[in-house]
């Protein structure tokens, strides 16, 4: 027996509380911890450590909700057996013993291993921060966006290119709604000063392309900027567009006027207030076709629009009345309408005839929506009580690094955590897409 288990075996005698056992476990674990981080780790168990601290770190850990429910079943414990199941993990290796080497030779005290070395946990004495406003302003400022990266690097070929670029504690792989890698990733340092030196550097380059590296901060005003000037731009396009819509439908109303010219008839006298549409209709009929009467029961004058030649329907109509072309027998003064007064007379009858048209076409719009709907459907479904089902909203896919459907769409996938520890049995939103340097 060494001298380490005899004292640990006194302990024991002299300790009846479970729990102060259960402590001094972990006490000499961390102790014998300590005094093998002195060994040399090899690449492998450096890789395996690295994993495996990134599990329990401060970025994953809070987000990770596969390993928080673990962490409550048995006092913060993972057993090694769970763990292998972890993707990236299993990939580096599934054995338990090179699993606990590894372990054994890290320095940073993060995790601790059972006294049956079956079971990992991260240790109480290095809780995890308090997610509040402070803190979230601490990780944002050391944290660096970097973009230029191709598109199929993978993140142990992210984490390579950053390993001599500073202490990196995250690296998040920005992604589309559809997984995409975009090329770009948010890395966090381990202090400020160590973030500003990596964004002061010059000439940064990932093989021979050309990166763009801001501050976190700094990336989301240039992208509020650009946001900006993209919606002035698109404001402006349209303004553009509505004014040369406009432009084009004034010369079409000034063509149009133009082809209807000669053909506008104005009357006035002291007509009868009973005087109609009707009559005017019937005063021509068969001498010339009429498009559209500016007309009102009880005024004294109007206008009529006809389809061809003014002049030539007026003596039409004058010859079949003896020269006497009268409204009811009332006298009538007739004038065929030129020039500017043409023109104005033409462009309002145009409008007139817009207005009625829309006010036609929202009476039909509410034939099946509006009220009186059903007595326009015959009353079919009079009596009947009718099924409403839930409706449901369909959204488009778009996201991408330009403008998205909806704010916050950008901000989840801005902000939105990467895959780094999933299980091969249970799907983590922490597999693929960070890591620990």
């Amino acid at each position: 027996m060494t001298a380490v288990d005899w004292r640990r075996t006194c302990t024991y005698a002299n300790t009846s509380d479970w729990g102060s056992q259960h402590k001094l476990n972990s006490s000499l674990t961390l102790q014998k911890m300590a005094e093998n981080g002195a060994q040399q780790m090899s690449l492998l168990e450096k890789k395996i450590d690295d994993q495996i601290e990134y599990y329990f770190g401060d970025h994953n850990l809070p987000r990770d909700k596969f390993l928080k429910e673990q962490i409550q079943l048995d006092d913060g414990w993972v057993p090694l057996e769970t763990m292998i199941r972890f993707n990236r993990l299993s990939c580096l290796t599934t054995d338990f013993k090179v699993i606990l080497e590894a372990l054994s030779k890290s320095k940073t005290g993060l995790l601790e291993i059972s006294e049956d070395k079956t079971k990992i946990r991260r240790s109480p004495s290095k809780p995890l921060p308090e997610i509040n406003d402070q803190y979230k302003d601490e990780i944002k400022n050391r944290s660096v966006y970097v973009k230029g990266f191709p598109t199929d690097i993978t993140l142990d070929e992210l984490k390579e290119w950053f390993n001599d670029k500073g202490n990196v504690e995250n690296i998040q792989m920005r992604r589309t709604l559809q997984r995409q890698f975009k090329g770009s990733v948010f890395v966090v340092f381990d202090t400020d000063d160590s973030a500003k030196k990596f964004v002061e550097q010059k000439d940064v380059k990932y093989k021979d392309a050309e990166m763009i590296v801001l501050l976190k901060e700094d990336y989301f005003k240039k992208k509020n900027e650009d946001r900006k000037h993209h919606r002035a731009e698109v404001k402006a396009k349209a303004k553009h567009e509505k004014e040369e819509k406009q432009k084009q439908a004034e010369d079409e109303e000034m063509k149009s006027l133009d082809e209807q010219t000669g053909c506008l008839l104005k009357f006035s006298g002291e007509l009868e207030d009973q005087t109609s549409r009707e009559d005017l209709q019937e005063l021509f009929s068969g001498h010339g076709m009429i498009k559209w009467i500016d007309f009102t029961r009880g005024a004294k004058e109007g206008t009529i629009l006809f389809k061809s030649n003014a002049k030539e329907a007026l003596d039409k109509a004058k010859a079949a009345h003896g020269d006497n072309l009268q409204i009811k027998k009332k006298d009538v003064t007739w004038e065929l309408l030129e020039g500017d007064d043409e023109k104005e007379t033409l462009k309002k009858i145009i409008e007139d005839q817009q207005q009625s048209l829309n006010r036609k076409r929202g009476r039909g719009g509410r034939k099946f929506g509006g009220r009186g709907g059903r007595r326009e459907r015959g009353g079919r479904d009079q009596g009947k009580l009718q099924y409403q089902g839930k409706k449901t909203k369909f959204e488009s896919e778009d996201e991408c690094d330009q403008e998205p459907a909806s704010p916050k769409k950008r901000a989840l996938d801005d902000v939105k955590a990467e895959e780094v520890g999933e299980p091969a049995s249970k799907q983590i939103k922490t597999e693929n897409g960070s890591g620990k340097q």
